[in-house]
């Protein structure tokens, strides 16, 4: 009886409304119980969470009730339910690896980043997501072979209308709930997790389209007074130089190397197999790190965002943030205004500048935001030979990139500034085949931890043969490479499975542990000097630009830079996440809580003394993060003029025929050429590069695969 009471409730249209709305809950729950980390608290917040989706399933499901006609009501209902479902996994998707959500500016973005993912998201899968679509098509069936019949007679107005009030009702509901817990969620927008939290992914994707908007406008409305305000943070914010250290590097090349998903514990650190026997992960970067020709710094952050890779290369060169929602590059890049390191150099000290990808050129929408920044020349994929033995989705494998990439650097006129963006320690971290595998894996529970260690390895592999081949060219003693890990490479989310590797556990591991993880390598290597060591000092890759730029010689006074000279006495330590959390020598505000760095816990009691230098330390942060949202957003430097600089006409650059290009810019200058092609009586240097695999390097390797079950 009370089955055939459903049947018959489901066959009619605001039956089948309540089947959807039931289905799209349960798979919200399924989301939030297994993938969704949010932090949840107390009995509220779980009780939030459940009720969150109901509001706007129920208001957008409603949009079918209008219509009158059967088949077309049906169909919106069965539409309206699909995408919700596409929405809710896309975010689920995202947050495995990203440990956030998906905004407007990131979908915006998706083309521009969408190539070689595919096996990232095959990685990303697991079984239990197929009960997010099983059910569309189970509900398709039954409407076609009238399992599930369709009602005929149109729902009421008055009832539709209900409806909608009904849904408006409970958000009301939903949001004086969210609000009694999290006060000022919507006027302060603590982070993207707050709001799934408390209003759920459509309320949340609704919210951020008008924000978006908005911002958008701010660009339009922008006027050169509200420079003001900006140059009033710089100067407040300058670190003088240090006059011992200013103008070491001058015309020396620089040769930034960019270490994919490197984070500082990886150096130093040694991964026992089976056995028992220690290797070295990264043994070629422990010896620049640990030289006193390379100024170290072992309290360096990334400070990325949903941009990662894209945002790194903002900060490390611009000295600003990325956005606060999707990427810089992919949003901005192609129309804004900048004063970037290779711009700046080359207008100021005559630089040439390249840069150096083994993937196609439109990812993170290089192609054009490179032009904008000031590069001369962008080597992609496309001047590369790319075969599927030699590369992945992400493009060449490190050594045959960086010893592809020497035919185009020998013939750049110096002094020149270069950039070479590494890719083989890429999520998802492929296990490495053929001749190139046999360093140990480590045994975790984590197929993605498992092989990072083997990729580092090989990267590591690939930075010392270019280094040899920098020293054999000549190059080597006239130049200063700097070398950075972008962004993290194990995510948050698996941070408690790596535990074990690092002497912790995952019963006792904290959000202080996740802040520390946050450090990544960087390193400033100048051949012949021997001031160098381990700097402790606390900073972030907003600081690079003016540390480089004072290293060379060049006065940073005059542009619009965000970051401070870590080499400075008058910096100040206080180091911006761009979610607004933070770190200090002595303190870590990380997801809300603050921590006491000597011990590593949460301080419960805060005197009015440090309770009044937390808020000095939020306000600092707030006022860097929203001054580089300001010059962002609103394109300001289109109107700042103080620097002396060009601004850059991009419809000028073009990354076409590069190779020709080069030469006849040889063959122009004639004996005043100052390529290393040039300057070696017009003969290549190709041949000096030597590479080697694993295998021959380490010939007493008979396995191509060690396991390893500890670390230190």
């Amino acid at each position: 009886m009370f089955k055939q009471k459903i049947s018959s409730f489901i066959n009619t249209r605001l039956g089948f409304f309540t089947l959807l709305a039931v289905l799209l809950w349960l798979k919200n729950i399924l989301a939030f119980a297994v993938d969704l980390k949010v932090g949840l608290d107390n009995a509220l917040q779980y009780f939030i969470v459940a009720i969150n989706p109901i509001a706007s399933t129920l208001l957008l499901l409603s949009v079918a009730l209008y219509i009158r006609r059967k088949t077309p009501s049906y169909v919106t209902m069965l539409f309206i339910y699909t995408v919700m479902t596409i929405l809710l996994y896309a975010n689920v998707n995202y947050y495995r690896e990203f440990t956030d959500f998906i905004t407007i500016n990131t979908m915006l973005g998706a083309g521009k980043v969408s190539s070689g993912l595919g096996e990232s998201a095959l990685r990303l899968f697991r079984w239990y997501d197929l009960f997010y679509f099983i059910d569309i098509i189970g509900l398709i069936a039954a409407l076609a072979f009238k399992k599930i019949k369709m009602q005929v007679a149109p729902v009421r107005a008055r009832m539709a209308f209900a409806m909608t009030a009904f849904s408006i009702m409970i958000f009301s509901g939903n949001l004086f709930l969210a609000e009694s817990d999290r006060p000022q969620l919507l006027s302060r927008t603590f982070s993207n997790d707050y709001l799934v939290k408390y209003l759920g992914v459509n309320t949340f994707t609704a919210y951020d389209a008008v924000q978006t908007y908005k911002t958008n406008q701010v660009r339009a409305k922008a006027s050169a007074t509200d420079l003001d305000a900006v140059k009033s943070y710089v100067r407040e914010h300058y670190a003088a130089p240090d006059d011992s250290l200013f103008g070491i590097a001058k015309g020396r090349n620089v040769i930034y190397i960019h270490l994919e998903s490197t984070q500082q514990f990886v150096i130093n650190y040694k991964l026992k197999d089976a056995n028992g026997v220690e290797h070295e992960v990264t043994p070629f970067l422990n010896s620049l790190y640990n030289s006193n020709s390379t100024y170290s710094f072992d309290n360096f952050f990334h400070q990325v965002k949903a941009g990662k890779t894209s945002d790194a290369e903002t900060l490390m060169e611009n000295s600003l943030f990325g956005l606060d929602q999707g990427s810089l590059f992919t949003q901005l890049g192609g129309k804004n205004t900048f004063q970037s390191a290779p711009n700046i150099l080359e207008q100021t000290q005559g630089y040439t500048s390249a840069v150096f990808h083994g993937n196609v050129g439109n990812f993170w929408n290089r192609n054009e935001t490179y032009k904008n920044f000031g590069y001369d020349y962008f080597f992609d994929s496309s001047y590369y030979d790319v075969t599927d033995e030699n590369s992945f989705q992400y493009g060449l494998m490190d050594k045959q990139f960086l010893s592809q990439s020497v035919q185009y650097l020998e013939k750049l006129q110096q002094p020149f500034y270069s950039k070479f963006i590494l890719v083989s320690n890429h999520f998802p971290y492929s296990e490495l085949s053929g001749d190139e595998s046999g360093f140990p894996l480590a045994t975790t529970n984590d197929e993605t931890i498992n092989n990072y260690f083997a990729t580092e390895n090989y990267m590591d592999t690939a930075i010392k043969e270019f280094f040899d081949y920098l020293k054999a060219s000549g190059l080597y003693d006239n130049s200063i490479i700097v070398l950075y890990g972008d962004h993290y490479g194990i995510s948050n989310s698996r941070n408690e499975e790596l535990a074990s590797l690092l002497g912790k556990t995952a019963d006792t591991w904290t959000d202080y542990d996740n802040a520390q993880m946050q450090r990544v390598p960087y390193m400033i290597h100048i051949p012949g000097t021997t001031s160098g060591g381990v700097n402790h000092t606390y900073g972030g890759e907003v600081d690079a630009l003016p540390t480089l730029l004072h290293l060379l010689g060049v006065d940073t006074s005059k542009y619009i830079q965000l970051g401070q000279d870590l080499l400075s006495k008058d910096r100040d330590q206080v180091v911006a996440f761009r979610d607004g959390s933070f770190v200090t020598p002595n303190y870590t505000y990380y997801g809300g809580t603050l921590y006491e760095n000597a011990t590593g816990t949460a301080v419960t009691e805060q005197s009015d003394e440090l309770n009044a230098q937390v808020k000095a330390w939020k306000k600092q942060v707030e006022e860097q993060l929203s001054t580089s949202d300001t010059i962002n957003n609103g394109d300001l430097l289109r109107f700042y003029t103080d620097s002396g600089l060009t601004t850059i006409d991009s419809s000028k650059y073009s990354y076409l025929n590069q190779v020709d290009r080069l030469n006849e810019t040889q063959t122009s200058l004639g004996d005043k050429s100052t390529s290393l092609y040039s300057k070696n009586g017009n003969k290549s240097t190709v041949d000096l590069f030597k590479t080697q695999t694993y295998k021959q390097l380490n010939p007493e390797t008979t396995s191509t695969t060690e396991t390893t079950t500890s670390g230190q």
